[in-house]
């Protein structure tokens, strides 16, 4: 795994949760993992991985994840057991 998909990784685990990740970097780590990202309605983008769907709202304008959605992420992660 690259390093920014690492440090992106680390982001994700970290407590408390931060409000500073952008998107675009969660994207990449979890295509990095095997996603399929695919464009949905509106801000939607659905995430294919570990044979489920999931389907996340894209934060406009600001280009940060907002925390509920790295909780939800990370919680995703973490029943599939990646971990930092």
């Amino acid at each position: 795994m690259k390093r920014k998909h690492q440090c992106t990784l680390e982001l994700l685990f970290a407590r408390p949760t931060s409000a500073n990740i952008p998107w675009r970097d969660i994207e990449g780590l979890l295509e990095e993992l095997g996603a399929e990202v695919s464009e949905r309605e509106g801000s939607r983008v659905a995430v294919v991985l570990f044979g489920e769907v999931r389907v996340f709202h894209r934060q406009h304008p600001s280009p940060n994840t907002d925390k509920g959605a790295v909780a939800s992420v990370r919680k995703w992660l973490e029943q599939h057991g990646v971990e930092p």
